[in-house]
């Protein structure tokens, strides 16, 4: 799964990154939880863009948004089998914006788990395969939320937890955005294990266990 992940990047290394504008205010972040906030980049066929919202899908049908809270994640062998994500896994797809994300491992040094801090080598940002919902409140308050999809380890994650966050990869980007590609199998093909040559992991801070500790040390390496 993909509890955890950061945006630490500046605006201009996303917009050279996805070619598009960031249209808004917004600062770095270390720890991004669920319900928080998060970047989303967009295209409606006739244009891409970058919105944000709230990390934690809700359904348009669900009577109750703390359903959200549970719904952080979809994985990718079922979403178009789901209730909570067929209908956006065709219609509604999204990329989550990151730089980087959160894994906890055991060790034989210490007991409990240690978290790790899992980057592309490059140090460039990158999008999670995301879903996407537009929910309505009974007083008409209009929330949109999303969901990182998840598929199985690459040979670097496979030591640390059996799910990954599926990263897409920029050859695909296009294929995952395009709003009138609905075949769930070219769409699958998207949502393949990232090349483990290409990524980096390493231990960092029990800072990030909180999400209240939203700050740089929480991907400063250490050692264990």
């Amino acid at each position: 799964m993909c509890g955890r992940f950061s945006l630490t990047v500046g605006d201009r290394d996303i917009e050279d990154e996805f070619k598009v504008k960031i249209g808004f205010d917004r600062h770095p972040r270390y720890n991004i939880a669920p319900t928080q906030e998060v970047l989303v980049l967009l295209d409606d066929g006739t244009e891409r863009r970058i919105e944000t919202f709230r990390w934690g899908l809700i359904p348009h049908w669900a009577p109750d948004p703390k359903i959200g809270n549970k719904l952080i994640n979809a994985r990718a062998e079922t979403i178009f089998e789901k209730p909570s994500f067929r209908s956006a896994a065709k219609e509604r797809r999204c990329l989550i914006l990151a730089d980087g994300f959160f894994e906890w491992a055991k060790t034989e040094k210490e007991k409990g788990k240690i978290p790790l801090y899992v980057r592309l080598k490059s140090g460039k940002p990158f999008g999670f395969a995301g879903l996407w919902e537009s929910w309505q409140s009974p007083e008409g308050e209009e929330v949109k939320s999303c969901a990182i999809v998840t598929t199985e380890p690459n040979e670097l994650m496979l030591s640390i937890h059996n799910r990954m966050p599926v990263i897409v990869q920029k050859k695909h980007e296009t294929i995952w955005l395009d709003p009138t590609i609905k075949d769930p199998q070219e769409l699958i093909g998207v949502l393949q294990p990232y090349p483990p040559e290409e990524m980096e992991a390493f231990p960092v801070s029990k800072l990030v266990n909180s999400p209240a500790n939203d700050r740089p040390e929480c991907i400063v390496p250490v050692k264990r």
